[in-house]
């Protein structure tokens, strides 16, 4: 398949609601490999489909190069919903393929239970913690139009805007 171009800040998509995806059929194959192809030529640990353009419910994972593994750690999510979470939560550094140069500190719960589909269809639960249980609330969260600056405060908010419009004038000045 095909690395496809990243959508960024600003785009209509990155702030719709996805739509279910009811077929598993050669169609969502290709999409699931272009997500994966994507987010390895981006240098992302996982991505969601509205970050290629496509409004549909579906996001991929692989934690093995941030947890310095030989081997991947493939994880495709159809349709993914979070039933459950933590009251704990956890502070880490977020950044997003979709707003590049731009992180900040996000509070998450530390621990999630998700109900998904897999490749085929199948419906799989899993629990998570650390790094996967924060990589899929950042994902889930663009398939519902959300995006991890609405995660900080106000001013933080504003101070990441501020930034990313001033590196974008930057970037088209050159």
């Amino acid at each position: 398949m095909t690395a496809r171009r990243v959508v960024l800040l600003g785009e209509e998509v990155l702030r719709i609601p996805t739509a279910k995806i009811k077929g598993f059929g050669e169609e969502t194959q290709g999409l699931i490999e272009d997500l994966f192809d994507t987010m390895y030529h981006a240098g992302g640990i996982g991505i969601a489909a509205p970050q290629i353009g496509v409004s549909l419910r579906i996001c991929v994972i692989d934690l093995g190069r941030a947890e310095d593994l030989e081997e991947s750690q493939r994880l495709t999510l159809i349709n993914p919903a979070i039933v459950e979470s933590s009251k704990t939560k956890e502070k880490a550094t977020e950044g997003c393929l979709s707003i590049p140069g731009m992180e900040e500190i996000v509070k998450r719960p530390s621990q999630i239970k998700v109900r998904a589909q897999d490749e085929l269809g199948n419906p799989i639960e899993l629990e998570a913690e650390g790094l996967l249980s924060r990589v899929i609330q950042h994902e889930v969260d663009h398939l519902d139009g959300i995006l991890f600056f609405d995660r900080v405060t106000p001013l933080k908010r504003r101070l990441l805007l501020n930034k990313w419009r001033n590196s974008q004038k930057e970037g088209s000045s050159q």
